[in-house]
């Protein structure tokens, strides 16, 4: 019997593997893989935009613009540097600098001490005397914006002419000089009209618009302190004043909310590949039976072995193709997470935590593979009852929106955070308990919930075997005939001999 079941099995699958969907299937995910962080960095625009700023009332606004956004860009890489710092336990690099303190927000005077200090190129020399060889190298952000002279047309024109220049400005060729992603304008009646004018050639990001709007509430209210009879010196004082604020952040995916998250990332993934798995391995399956009914093999196969060993034998071939497309697509994600460096690497130690321990990996076996014999045993009863590929879609579909629609849900649910009542019933509904058992882990399911859910699946499973094996038989021969719900009630009593 276990013979013929194997052989069987060894059909099913050597069967799958000869087709070509499988094989481009089997090499999506891998090639996703590889090919995302390139054409990320491909993608991604690097470049700064180009501003134009025209102060027709001679003040500083220009240069003070210039400066926030100059502190603001440093700020950000003094941020970047710590993380990096923190991340690879670097802090012994100089102990005393700002990049080395990691429970504060930086401020102005940080900024400056890191630029006296000798700014990013000094930090990363002080770095690479104590780092480790295979540690990657530190890559600071250029700056989001850049400062432009304006040409000459622009600067002075003025009514419908200063619009024209300003459009030619923004519909420019961006590798030339007179482009500009954003013209600001200060009128010569500024401050006493304090409209400032500002043209973009798509929607401006918030932060400069808010950081535009504080520079120059700083330069008018400095211009009040003064007109008030208030020193420049003590005007700048007032202005300049802020209070340190000390920020304690826990290491990369450390924090709460974030935490959950990360440790959800491969119980999720594992969920989806099984959802996807079943998907793809019940088409195959159809596709392979019909093609048995089609060309007459059934009634030459059952000649040599019993209905049960021929539905054994699917259920395992099932199952063999579910678990190479698990390896394949968990090992080919594994080789590159432990190959990739930085914020990736610091992911995959918190993420892999719920699924390290003898107990979960226990767990992941057990409902990966429960799972897929209790969906591809409906797959297995579909195939026996329909003659055509068009027939098996019909009853195939209302399935696997069963399955689906619930699943896609709970997996919205648990990158929510929600652990709700609709996740507790799905536990526990034999369908879709594998999905949700495998999504929860990353949460924490409590030990009792995970026993219980796992002897009602069982149950379940052998309960399928029973009724859709009685089905399966009484379905095999019976080529030509669509049964009516009555008749498929039929089949699933136990046959009389």
């Amino acid at each position: 019997m276990i013979r013929n079941i194997l052989l069987v099995a060894g059909r099913e699958f050597h069967q799958v593997v000869q087709l070509k969907s499988f094989w481009l299937t089997l090499l999506l995910i891998p090639a996703a893989l590889a090919l995302g962080p390139i054409l990320g960095e491909r993608l991604e625009d690097r470049d700064p935009m180009k501003v134009m700023m025209i102060d027709r009332a001679g003040g500083t606004a220009r240069t003070a613009l210039e400066q926030r956004f100059a502190v603001e860009h440093d700020r950000e890489v003094l941020a970047a540097l710590s993380r990096y710092v923190r991340r690879h336990g670097l802090e012994k690099a100089d102990p005393q600098a700002p990049w080395a303190a990691h429970d504060r927000w930086y401020t102005p005077v940080d900024v400056a001490a890191f630029r006296a200090a000798g700014g990013v190129d000094a930090a990363i020399a002080s770095i690479d005397r104590v780092k480790a060889e295979d540690t990657p190298a530190f890559e600071a952000d250029p700056p989001r914006y850049a400062f432009v002279a304006p040409p000459a047309s622009l600067a002075a024109a003025q009514g419908p002419q200063l619009q024209a220049a300003v459009d030619r400005a923004l519909e420019a060729d961006d590798s030339t000089t007179d482009h500009a992603d954003l013209v600001v304008l200060v009128g010569s009646q500024y401050p006493a009209d304090p409209t400032v004018r500002l043209w973009a050639n798509e929607r401006p990001d918030t932060d400069f618009v808010t950081s535009l709007q504080d520079t120059l509430t700083a330069d008018l209210r400095q211009r009040l302190l003064t007109d008030g009879g208030m020193s420049a010196q003590a005007a700048a004082a007032v202005q300049a004043a802020a209070p340190a604020i000390a920020v304690t952040t826990p290491p990369p995916g450390g924090g709460g909310k974030e935490a959950m998250l990360v440790r959800s990332i491969v119980p999720l993934a594992l969920a989806y590949i099984l959802m996807m798995g079943l998907m793809l391995s019940g088409s195959w399956m159809l596709q392979g039976s019909i093609e048995e009914r089609s060309k007459k093999l059934l009634e030459s196969i059952l000649a040599c072995i019993t209905p049960e060993e021929l539905m054994y034998g699917k259920l395992l071939g099932a199952l063999a193709i579910g678990l190479s497309m698990l390896a394949v697509w968990l090992g080919t994600g594994a080789v590159v997470a432990f190959a990739t460096h930085g914020a990736i690497a610091d992911l995959i130690r918190p993420a892999l935590a719920p699924v390290t321990s003898p107990g979960a990996i226990a767990t992941l076996i057990f409902f990966f593979i429960a799972g897929y014999i209790a969906i591809s045993i409906v797959f297995v009863a579909i195939g026996a009852m329909a003659d055509t590929m068009s027939e098996a879609q019909g009853f195939l579909m209302p399935v696997l929106l069963a399955i689906l629609l619930p699943v896609t849900f709970l997996m919205q649910a648990i990158i929510a955070g929600n652990s709700g009542p609709m996740v507790q019933v799905l536990t526990w509904v034999p369908i879709w308990t594998p999905f949700a058992v495998l999504a929860r882990l990353g949460m924490g399911i409590p030990t009792a919930e995970l026993i219980g859910a796992g002897v009602v699946l069982t149950a379940f499973i052998a309960l399928e075997v029973i009724f859709l094996g009685r089905l399966f038989r009484a379905s095999l021969l019976a080529q030509g005939q669509k049964p009516g719900l009555k008749m498929l009630m039929e089949r699933l009593r136990p046959t009389t001999e």
